[in-house]
């Protein structure tokens, strides 16, 4: 079995609402803060990471309420622009693949695959992005738009990937022969116009920069809906996916996953399935717990009802934090994620308040010892249910250097994880092949 993969998710002010209130947390963190963002990287790479990945959204939340007040009263929503974070950090590693995300309903292929490509060729094939289709009303009036509808939204995605990718293939590896004796830069029939014309994108190309060293960057998707996994089988490299509350249901969407991609001609090991885990380390069961509850005690019920709001485009603010949670099901466009955790709450005779607090807690958090933990994700990993975790730490710096210096390496003594990188490239970390020239579809 090959290795363990490990990605971080790059977030200075931490991935639990309440991380940046935390005492082991920075003090006013920013998620700007350059010194910060490279030293979590850096400490990535010498932990031996697959990546970091930074996430994206072209907003700020403002559903609840129909204002972004209390998004900004109680919760860090700074999204700095990932890939001028990515190339700076490029110049300051040499292994670690640099992702981040993308979305297809607001940007141009052309736009993405110049940009990925560049990223590719400047650290030598570290680059990878996250495609996603963007779910709130915030983000379609920033580019003057109205959001699609969510099956609208994965076809063009569909057709977002297949264009980036034709882009990249407008160069063949060999175009560039450089002759400086008989003046020829490059050989013009090795490069080709794209002529990508159907109801999304119409894109001519070719695009402007040669094919990058891992040929297409990694493509990685984030989600947990049907359509979402049915396109991750088809066209993405690794998954982000939805966090599965225990080992056999995670097993089974690891294998129904797996078995989807073979369905779609490809070897199942194409597609590696990194669900998000957040950790919690304490020297003893009842530290990582007591850090857990302080976690908890610092959240703020509206620092998520307002994240949800735009998640789920629904205004949370109609309704008081007392009263019960409503049933609203049919009025989401996101129903397949959402109701399992709706109905839960009503089950359970939920108030808005509680909700908030249950939803802030229920991702997959992991409170215990660096060495419960190590033996979780050994397990998870051999027992195939996952190929690997992104790590999210609750806050920074606490949580990640405890990951960093107390669970790698009990990962890397029991032979599950590198004590070394073994490639140059993502790809290469992957264990996935560098993908030859296609013939244009659009063609």
């Amino acid at each position: 079995m090959s290795s363990l993969h490990l990605a971080l998710f790059l977030d200075p002010t931490g991935c639990h609402y309440a991380g940046w209130r935390m005492p082991s947390a920075k003090k006013v963190p920013q998620a700007s803060e350059w010194s910060v963002l490279k030293d979590l990287t850096l400490k990535a790479e010498a932990a031996k990471f697959d990546m970091v990945f930074m996430a994206d959204k072209l907003s700020i939340d403002d559903i609840y309420n129909r204002s972004f007040a209390d998004a900004v009263h109680h919760r860090i929503t700074e999204r700095p622009e990932p890939f001028s974070v990515l190339s700076a950090l490029g110049a300051v590693t040499e292994k670690i693949g640099l992702a981040g995300t993308v979305s297809s309903s607001f940007i141009q292929p052309f736009a993405a695959a110049r940009t990925l490509a560049t990223l590719d060729h400047l650290t030598g094939g570290r680059a990878a992005w996250n495609v996603v289709t963007s779910t709130s009303d915030a983000e379609a009036s920033n580019f003057g738009q109205q959001l699609l509808s969510h099956d609208q939204r994965y076809l063009k995605a569909e057709a977002f990937i297949d264009a980036v990718r034709t882009l990249w293939d407008t160069w063949d590896d060999n175009a560039i022969i450089g002759d400086r004796e008989n003046g020829v830069y490059a050989i013009g029939e090795r490069i080709r116009y794209a002529d990508i014309d159907n109801d999304w994108f119409k894109v001519k190309g070719p695009l402007n920069v040669p094919r990058s060293p891992q040929g297409h960057p990694v493509t990685i998707q984030a989600g947990g809906s049907g359509a979402f996994t049915a396109l991750a089988a088809r066209k993405a490299d690794a998954i982000f996916a939805a966090e599965k509350p225990n080992l056999a249901s995670a097993q089974q969407y690891y294998a129904q996953l797996k078995k989807q991609v073979a369905e779609q001609g490809r070897s199942p090991d194409s597609l590696k399935v990194l669900p998000g885990l957040q950790p919690i380390i304490g020297a003893t069961q009842k530290e990582a717990d007591d850090l857990l509850n302080e976690l908890t005690q610092l959240h703020h019920p509206l620092a998520t009802l307002s994240h949800l709001s735009n998640t789920m485009n629904y205004d949370w603010g109609q309704h008081k934090l007392d009263e019960a949670v409503p049933d609203i099901a049919a009025q989401l466009g996101r129903r397949e994620r959402f109701e399992p955790m709706l109905n839960h709450a009503r089950e359970n005779g939920m108030t808005l308040r509680q909700f908030a607090k249950w939803v802030a807690r229920s991702g997959f958090i992991v409170a215990g010892t660096a060495e419960s933990l190590a033996e979780r994700i050994a397990t998870w990993y051999q027992e195939r249910a996952v190929d690997g975790f992104v790590i999210m730490p609750p806050y920074v710096p606490g949580a990640s250097d405890d990951f960093f210096t107390k669970v790698v390496p009990i990962l890397q003594e029991r032979g599950v994880f590198r004590s070394e990188y073994q490639a140059d490239t993502l790809r290469g970390h992957l264990g996935l092949e560098r993908p030859s020239r296609r013939v244009n579809r659009f063609g």
